[in-house]
Order: C-alpha cells, then structure tokens, then sequence
C-alpha cells in the first residue's frame, strides 16, 4: 500500500541528547497503525515531526509522495490532516456544542448532533470541557475527528487514563476510519487495546524503528516480546 504520509529516517536531538536516530512513520490508507515503545523512546517526538509540529534536524517528511521542504502543521491540515495531541486539543473558553459546530462551519463532515452521539456525548454538548471526565474527554475530541472527516489521523496516547467502555468506542471509531479510507496512526502504552486497534504495529526502539506487521507477527516476535511486552505478558 501506498504511504499518505511519511516521516522517513528522522534524527531529532534535545539538548545534546539523541531522541531518534534514523526513525520512520508510516501512514497508510485503510489501515489503523499502532507505534509502540517505552517511555522516553521517541514516540510523541517522531508522531510531532510527522504532523509538521516539530523539524527534525534529519530526515524527511512527506506527503502524497511529494517531499517537503519543511513540514508545517496548517499546511499538512489543509490537505486533511488531523493532529490529536495527548492533552489540550478544546478550549474551556466554549461548550462543546460550540466547538464542534465550528469545526463544522469551517470542514463539513459529520454533523455536530451526530458525531457526538456516535461517540456518546450527545447529553455532553453543552457541557465544557473542564466538567468531563477523563474518558467523556477522549469522546469528545474523537467527536471533533468524526466532524473534520480527515484523511490522515496522527493520535498522542488516546487510550491513555480511560475505562475499558471509553477505549471500545476508541476502537471503534479508529476502524470506521480506516474502513472509510482514512490513514490512523496511534501511541501509547496500553498494549491489549492498541493490539486490539492495529493493522500494523510498528516498535520504536533505541532511537529508530522496526516495522513487525501485524499485531500476530509482533507478538511472536522474540525480541520484542523480550524487550517490550516483557515475560509475563509475553506468556499470556
């Protein structure tokens, strides 16, 4: 399959200290990605540069097959990506209801009334942000992804801090996505959940990445299992 966008051997250092040395990240039509690796290990770093958020010092970003120059999040935006960051994503400032209409306004997919219900915050909307729960939270701004109808979603830990009932409709949105076309690439650390999400699985380790396939092929792989799932959940 073809990559929609792709951040290809990527090094970024902060100050003085190597993140990523030669890194990738791919994002492909159809497909849910999973990026997959321990703290510290560069995850947030290469998903930032693949969004435009940061440069890297090498490596290139690309989209469509075209390489650009310098990446930049409102230009990747315009051509439908969307950046889901770990935290921060609405504003206190408004409801709700509010925001999503003006995602609306401005990008045209779901409507506001029916992206919260699919993510079950229709009783939410006029609610602001600050009055949810971690997980009504989540739902919410998954809600605003289903109302930008984007090509490209690039998602910072979204599983991280919710109930299992939370993570399923996670789950089930990032399918529909990808069975609609879209191209999902997710982090975290919440290993049966994003196992259960992926198409693929990709592991970020020592500074570069390794492409293991399907979450099958990654669990049987030996030293991933060692080095990441660990024993006992290797075991299980």
């Amino acid at each position: 399959m073809t990559d929609l966008l792709c951040a290809d051997c990527v090094g970024k250092s902060y100050r003085g200290r190597r993140i990523l040395s030669s890194a990738s990240l791919r994002a492909v039509a159809g497909e849910v990605r999973v990026l997959l690796g321990r703290n510290g290990a560069g995850k947030s770093t290469l998903l930032r540069i693949a969004a435009g958020w940061l440069q890297p010092d090498t490596g290139i970003v690309r989209w469509e097959g075209e390489a650009l120059t310098r990446a930049s999040l409102p230009a990747l935006a315009s051509w439908g990506l969307f950046y889901l960051p770990d935290h921060d994503l609405l504003s206190n400032a408004f409801t709700l209801r509010r925001q999503l209409e003006m995602f609306h306004k401005r990008y045209g997919g779901l409507s506001p009334h029916d992206a919260a219900r699919r993510t079950g915050v229709a009783t939410h909307l006029d609610k602001r942000p600050v009055a949810l729960s971690g997980g009504e939270l989540r739902r919410a701004e998954l809600a605003a992804v289903l109302v930008r109808r984007p090509a490209c979603l690039l998602a910072d830990e979204p599983y991280r801090g919710i109930a299992p009932r939370d993570a399923e409709v996670l789950t089930s949105v990032f399918h529909e996505l990808a069975a609609s076309g879209a191209a999902i690439v997710i982090t975290g650390h919440e290993v049966p959940s994003l196992l259960e999400a992926a198409h693929h699985v990709t592991w970020c380790v020592s500074g570069t990445t390794y492409e293991l396939g399907t979450p099958g092929r990654a669990t049987e792989d030996e030293r991933f299992r060692r080095e990441y799932l660990g024993r006992s959940l290797a075991r299980g």
